[in-house]
């Protein structure tokens, strides 16, 4: 067997809307509407750069099933870059880019490149310039955008030596945060004989599995806040022996990150200043030379904590980052929000163990956040006046353990607040105890 190098990419989401950007400056906002095509820029620019032999790509190539025709004919240049440089790309398409639906423009496509079909798994052999078969390239394509069924079955052993890649769009071992598309169990994928398995579907990467290989390799530009980190694709080198070797080469043009300052230890205004301006040079860094779009939290337990309840402060330091950052040069890390999670200077086990209302309170909060089944039954009686109201009521009931935790943590902090200030234990009485329930938002799929 001769030693190659492919790039595994998927799920491009050509022409993403990104919603919720009017806020961003000008030139971060069309960096950000033209994100995707930039990344994909980037992914032809590495396989020139790499001599990568070809490169696969795992579905969702383009965001809607009534795909646009500028993201067709940015995936088609693409794709006659490639070519150019006698690079074949074998692609399948997703739940975001069914085969049999939506609109698809009639373009001409190098016949270096491969779309796999969706009746049944397909399968081609690659060759090296020189004619000698370096591996097997085996994929099916979504039909329609909801496949419930496992598609694992079409896939098989050949028999013929070569590497065998499998191109699939799956939810592996049903991952309750995506949609449960094409399910298949680990399992099912180590019995197919398969040497790497080439996932999309899922956007943040992950190895699940060494020999056979078993990878999502992550969307390739972030779309919002759910997609924090760098974005991009696995180069895989495979030796004469078959083994494997991946490295991950970041393709994003924008990145979402999240950062926090803890306050405890910060008695006053401008050391809290200070502490966010080192988080924001440090995320800076982590954007590694591209525009960032961040999320601030506030944590910790302080005497800054009753001047962060004072109506607009949080508001007002955010306003204050993001105009640094228009007036400063390089690039740029826009505050989208800074979120306070704070927490008055008390200590919260001795008020838990104190007879009346508030211990009671918090030693139930404290078995409710260790127990989900508890947490679910305390928010079901919390939100039973609510059920009146359909809509609403029906939002509640999608919120995640998680998401509940966070509710929890914040309504402890607004009666630690309320009650222990009452009683002189922290406060000055005159705090503006409002909360804002940031996580009544329901989660988009992928």
């Amino acid at each position: 067997m001769k030693a190659f190098r492919f790039i595994h990419a998927a799920d491009l989401h050509l022409d993403s809307p990104y919603r919720g950007i009017a806020g961003l400056p000008d030139r971060l906002r069309e960096q950000v509407r033209t994100a995707a095509f930039a990344a994909l820029d980037r992914l032809v620019e590495l396989a020139v750069r790499e001599e990568v032999d070809f490169v696969v790509i795992s579905g969702d190539v383009y965001d809607a099933k009534d795909r646009s025709l500028r993201a067709q004919l940015r995936f088609q240049q693409a794709m006659e870059a490639l070519a150019g440089h006698r690079i074949p790309a074998f692609v399948i398409h997703g739940n975001h880019d069914p085969m049999q639906e939506g609109y698809a423009a009639h373009l001409r496509w190098p016949d270096d490149v491969t779309f796999f079909g969706c009746d049944r798994v397909e399968s081609k052999v690659v060759h090296h310039r020189d004619g000698t078969p370096l591996a097997r390239v085996s994929g099916i394509s979504f039909r329609t955008a909801s496949v419930t069924e496992d598609l694992t079955p079409g896939f098989r052993s050949w028999g013929d030596g070569l590497y065998h890649i499998g191109l699939l769009h799956t939810n592996v071992d049903g991952d309750p945060q995506h949609d449960n598309y094409a399910p298949c169990r680990k399992q099912d994928l180590l019995q197919r004989g398969v040497d790497y398995w080439a996932l999309g579907h899922i956007h943040t990467r992950a190895v699940l599995q060494e020999r056979p290989w078993i990878v999502y390799p992550g969307n390739i530009q972030a779309r919002h806040f759910r997609e924090t980190g760098a974005r991009g694709r696995y180069v895989a080198d495979v030796s004469v022996a078959g083994e494997t070797r991946l490295v991950f080469h970041a393709l994003d043009e924008v990145r979402w990150l999240e950062g926090a300052v803890d306050i405890s230890g910060l008695a006053a205004e401008q050391e809290l200043k200070d502490a966010l301006e080192e988080e924001i040079e440090s995320l800076r860094e982590a954007a590694e030379g591209r525009p960032a779009i961040v999320r601030l939290k506030l944590l910790g337990r302080g005497p800054l904590h009753a001047s962060l309840r004072r109506t607009g402060m949080t508001a007002e330091l955010a306003a204050g980052l993001r105009e640094q950052e228009r007036r400063g040069s390089g690039g740029m890390v826009w505050v989208d929000s800074l979120e306070d999670h704070t927490g008055a200077p008390v200590d919260r086990e001795r008020l838990a163990s104190q007879p009346g209302f508030l211990g009671d309170l918090l030693r139930l909060a404290g078995e409710a956040e260790d127990d989900p089944e508890k947490l679910h039954a305390l928010a079901e009686e919390a939100f039973l006046p609510l059920a009146s109201q359909p809509q609403l009521s029906a939002l509640l009931s999608e919120l995640s353990t998680e998401e509940l935790r966070e509710w929890l943590a914040e309504a402890e902090e607004l009666a630690i607040d309320s009650l222990a200030g009452d009683r002189g234990e922290t406060g000055d009485g005159n705090e503006d105890h409002r909360i804002t329930y940031s996580g009544l938002r329901r989660p988009k799929r992928s």
